[in-house]
């Protein structure tokens, strides 16, 4: 596996422990921790976590404009633990989180996740809080 993702991947839990050079069992840390959700999808239904949820390194602040490090891995994008958070809070579950984060939004203009991608943080958790 390399360390670029194509859009709309999903990832299996040893593909992201692969992906962020580590193990499974950080991995499931991460979704204990609610850094990342994973959700069953496929022929084979595994649970998978979105691709797009990880940035490369030097990305992981959009306002941060450092060049790539070589052999830098991928991060979690760091927005989107909060955004997690409060759509739980808005008591969505899992399946309904990573769908909302991947349907485009007339509101946002685009997804909310690629608007996170973007550094859209505060615009993404108004249109969330409205959501109530």
């Amino acid at each position: 596996m390399t360390d670029t993702t194509s859009p709309g991947e999903w990832l299996t839990l040893p593909d992201v422990a692969e992906l962020l050079g580590t193990d499974v069992s950080k991995v499931r840390g991460m979704l204990h921790d609610r850094v990342i959700i994973a959700v069953r999808r496929g022929e084979n239904p595994v649970k998978r976590v979105p691709a797009d949820f990880f940035v490369p390194r030097h990305l992981q602040n959009p306002a941060d404009r450092r060049q790539p490090v070589e052999g830098e891995r991928p991060v979690p994008l760091p927005s989107l633990q909060g955004t997690i958070a409060l759509l739980a809070d808005l008591r969505f579950d899992d399946e309904a989180i990573v769908d909302w984060l991947l349907a485009d939004n007339d509101e946002i203009g685009t997804s909310p996740l690629a608007a996170l991608r973007e550094g859209r943080k505060s615009e993404v958790r108004r249109v969330a809080q409205a959501l109530l």
